[in-house]
């Protein structure tokens, strides 16, 4: 009786115990919720809330066999899941405000940083109001579910007690640097581009008028100008947003995929 007490036990935890660590990996790299702004207790708290709440839909998961060399490495899978799949979306936001730090230094507003209560570190304005845009993006289309729904998916995909983590897989991750500069040049090229406009008449009337000091208006007229590109640009956010979000749910599913090849 004793036996299948401690057999039933073993299985309790770990139905709740390798979920949870996926779960909570991914909770604390996550934008939003991941963030300094939500402290760390109640990050724990809604991972156990999300794992109870997944636990019934999840499939069968290895049995807990007290503490051995074996478990250690299931939890470190877990977690290194969990944390590649927040890193893949945190890539997303900053993808943003990169192409807006990008943009603001070409119009002179590099100098003009504020604190990211968030990430803890210095950014321009520029990319904090960007950063403010898509978090609400993310959660008016319901991103957040998404996300969640995502990783339920990869218990399926990529079981508990499988293999490892592929080493394609791990470059994938590291190439998702690629796509974060090249999607944030895409958000700032228009500004780029007008303002180069803008530089190169100035070093025109320059070199035809010397004696005008054309520099003395330059800079301020060169930051209305991105002032004013950048607010035409709004209008495509959306789209951008859209795109990369699109590109992102396919970058995280086929690294799920090729993990569990």
């Amino acid at each position: 009786m004793l036996e299948l007490d401690v057999n039933q036990i073993e299985r309790m935890v770990s139905t709740f115990l390798w979920p949870f660590f996926r779960v909570a990996s991914f909770f604390m790299v996550i934008p939003m919720i991941g963030s300094r702004l939500l402290p760390v207790r109640i990050r724990l708290g809604l991972a156990i809330a999300v794992t109870v709440l997944l636990v019934p839909v999840l499939p069968e998961m290895p049995v807990f066999d007290g503490i051995s060399g074996e478990n250690v490495v299931i939890i470190l899978q877990q977690i290194l899941i969990g944390t590649i799949m927040g890193f893949v979306i945190q890539v997303l936001f900053q993808v943003f405000v990169l192409g807006a730090q990008i943009a603001a230094m070409q119009m002179g507003l590099g100098f003009a940083s504020t604190s990211d209560p968030a990430n803890g570190v210095s950014v321009v304005i520029l990319g904090q109001y960007y950063l403010m845009i898509v978090m609400m993006l993310f959660l008016v289309t319901n991103g957040h579910l998404i996300m969640i729904e995502v990783m339920v998916r990869s218990f399926t995909i990529l079981p508990v007690g499988g293999e490892s983590v592929a080493t394609s897989s791990l470059y994938k991750v590291a190439l998702a640097g690629t796509w974060l500069f090249s999607g944030a040049m895409m958000i700032a090229l228009p500004a780029i581009t007008a303002l180069l406009v803008v530089n190169f008449s100035f070093g025109v009337m320059t070199r035809a008028a010397p004696q005008l000091n054309i520099f003395a208006i330059g800079f301020p007229f060169t930051m209305l100008m991105g002032l004013f590109i950048t607010w035409i640009s709004m209008g495509d956010i959306l789209d951008h947003y859209y795109k990369m979000t699109q590109f992102v749910l396919d970058y995280l599913t086929g690294l799920i995929v090729t993990e569990s090849g």
